[in-house]
């Protein structure tokens, strides 16, 4: 090649071009439900993802923040549910999807197997069910920040 710095300015450009692709498939941030009566947080904490609840349409019971109530542990009941973290342990799994994680639903008291794939930037599958993914519900989340 003539001009090594055209050569590597292109490499360059390409290598950021797909790590910017890559940065908006991983669900890191702030999506809402399909009810809009939720937003939940996905972070990182070491090599797994996990989501908290950040917002709730109707915070409030009888004029009190809503706890955890339907918890099967009785010790837990009486936390809040703005600041829970209902999803845990979600790993990689290629093609923009997060698997072997777990996700409470603060709703029934129960917890499922559960995983994430990313459709679109703004878009997200989110699966619980029991024993294998093909029988569960599902849900379409839409990011918000």
């Amino acid at each position: 090649m003539k001009n090594p710095f055209i050569f590597i300015l292109l490499l360059a450009v390409i290598f950021l071009s797909s790590f910017i692709q890559n940065k908006k498939d991983i669900p890191i941030g702030t999506w809402m439900n399909e009810e809009k009566e939720a937003k939940f947080e996905i972070f990182k904490s070491g090599d797994k993802l996990h989501g908290r609840i950040t917002w709730l349409k109707e915070p409030l019971r009888n004029g009190k923040p809503k706890v955890d109530e339907n918890n099967p542990q009785e010790n837990l009941r009486n936390r809040p549910l703005i600041g829970l973290v209902f999803m845990k342990d979600f790993k990689p799994a290629g093609n923009n999807k997060w698997e072997d994680g777990t996700i409470y639903d603060p709703k029934n008291g129960k917890t499922y197997s559960c995983f994430m794939k990313v459709i679109s930037n703004n878009k997200m599958e989110v699966k619980g069910y029991i024993g294998i993914s093909l029988i569960g519900r599902s849900q379409t989340w839409t990011r918000v920040e």
